[in-house]
């Protein structure tokens, strides 16, 4: 395809697409600023965490369904149903009159969203060739990271002036305009011939997703009676990814082809996408805390200090897709950026405290560009390597792998924080943890003096965290030197 058949491709199928990864990429973040709102209208502040997480359980369990649906029966049908399942889940929300309903609610709305995520990124795949992909993955990646900064914004003032269940309503047109786009999709025939569902394979992976998600939250909690819950957790997930292996040897339609995932260019790229996702998300979730805590900074001026490292996601992705398209190079320019977030957060761990508050929004940015990079290249390396019956699935095991790496990343990065903290003071730890199962209100209510000592010692845990971000982006590095395949 010449590229300028591929362009006219992409910008048909570009306002399903862009749709579908808006609606996805803003869900969370929209969320998260009303989860105080629906923690005090239900009466649940201790259980809330369940409405991230059991939309995350279900999207990690739908991208590799809808990844492999699609490929069997083309993405134009599947895209239908998953606007659909998305629509459902947001008016179920945004109806629900207990917490019980909610969670039914936020799990079929993160099933939708899995499921448009993974279709809409397989979509580019179908659309347009190896070589074209990055730059136009880089354009949604752009998409992505705006929609991510703009959702706590729409988010608080939804709440702010409508109530929390608008959080949820308000994205119902735009679904319904991307349900409207997706008819413009050309028709396909079945795609992967005959197919028959692992019934099997994807019960199997649910109660392993699952067990694994769980697992991570309660290790996170940071006591005794919940790391051993964690272990149970465990324990049930190591069961079921045994019996999960077992049974996808055997079935003819496997939900997870082992072959491929199992490819060392699908397995290393899928890794480094983890490593990143893990890194990127700890430091999005934890560096509020930081500024308002120890540096002091205002929340209403938090958001401001982070929208540089927003940008420099997106400028990286820019610059990388637009190398890829022009050189073929896939794993070039995420290796240097990888080194140069590395370097960076490295300088950040060491010498934090010293560090003009001025420079840090800047020093964040030339991390996230970094990482930035990896964002086109991932995508089309496992593409190109699964090839064109499989891209379904390859693309969904990137989803799999971002969502697994954003769950554990969170959870040992944010141990490190409370450990190190720990170790600086233990019994001042406990206070803190105490005052933030309460939220930021109950902090900021603390003495002036109190609040002084958390700081210095919230530091230390801090440049703990920084460190071991250093170490995964570090990780992820060197699995992008040694990826395989090198030209798309």
């Amino acid at each position: 395809m010449e590229p300028q058949a591929a362009r006219a491709a992409f910008f048909r199928a570009f306002p399903t697409i862009g749709i579908a990864i808006f609606v996805t990429a803003i869900d969370q973040t929209i969320t998260a600023t009303a989860l105080p709102a629906m923690a005090a209208a239900f009466g649940v502040v201790e259980r809330i965490s369940w409405v991230v997480v059991a939309y995350l359980v279900a999207a990690t369990i739908a991208a590799p369904i809808f990844g492999r649906l699609g490929d069997a029966y083309g993405r134009r049908p599947m895209l239908f149903i998953a606007f659909a399942l998305q629509a459902t889940g947001m008016l179920a929300a945004g109806l629900a009159p207990s917490f019980e309903a909610l969670l039914a609610a936020r799990a079929l709305h993160g099933f939708g969203g899995g499921a448009l995520l993974t279709l809409a990124m397989a979509l580019i795949g179908e659309s347009v060739p190896a070589r074209e992909r990055g730059r136009y993955q880089a354009y949604l990646v752009a998409c992505f990271m705006s929609a991510s900064a703009a959702g706590p914004l729409a988010g608080g003032w939804l709440t702010q002036n409508f109530g929390w269940r608008w959080v949820f309503l308000a994205g119902l047109p735009l679904v319904a305009v991307g349900f409207a786009m997706a008819w413009r999709l050309p028709r396909r025939g079945l795609m992967g011939g005959s197919f028959r569902f692992d019934a099997a394979g994807t019960a199997l992976f649910t109660l392993f997703v699952a067990m694994l998600l769980l697992m991570l939250d309660r290790a996170q909690r940071m006591n005794a009676a919940d790391f051993g819950v964690a272990l149970g957790f465990g324990v049930m997930g190591g069961i079921a990814v045994w019996a999960l292996l077992k049974v996808e040897r055997r079935v003819p339609d496997p939900l997870l082809p082992l072959p491929v995932l199992t490819d060392p260019v699908i397995w290393r790229t899928n890794l480094l996408a983890a490593c990143v996702s893990g890194t990127m998300v700890s430091l999005i979730s934890f560096l509020p805390l930081y500024l308002t805590v120890v540096r002091g900074v205002p929340i209403a001026t938090v958001g401001a200090m982070l929208l540089p490292m927003s940008l420099g996601g997106g400028t990286g992705a820019l610059i990388s897709g637009t190398f890829l398209a022009r050189t073929g190079r896939n794993m070039l320019l995420p290796s240097i950026g990888l080194v140069l977030a590395t370097a960076v957060l490295s300088f950040l761990a060491y010498g934090a405290g010293g560090i003009p508050l001025a420079w840090l929004p800047w020093l964040l940015a030339l991390s996230s560009l970094g990482f930035g990079c990896t964002f086109p290249a991932v995508q089309t390396t496992v593409q190109v390597a699964a090839g064109p019956a499989r891209l379904g699935v390859a693309t969904a095991s990137v989803q799999f792998m971002r969502n697994l790496g954003a769950a554990a990343g969170t959870a040992v990065l944010g141990a490190l924080i409370f450990v190190g903290f720990a170790l600086a003071d233990a019994e001042v730890a406990e206070r803190f943890a105490t005052a933030m199962r309460g939220g930021r209100e109950a902090l900021a209510a603390l003495p002036e003096s109190e609040r002084a000592v958390m700081a210095r010692g919230l530091a230390t845990g801090f440049r703990a965290m920084l460190a071991g971000a250093a170490v995964l982006t570090g990780v992820a590095a060197v699995l992008a030197f040694r990826v395989p395949l090198r030209r798309v």
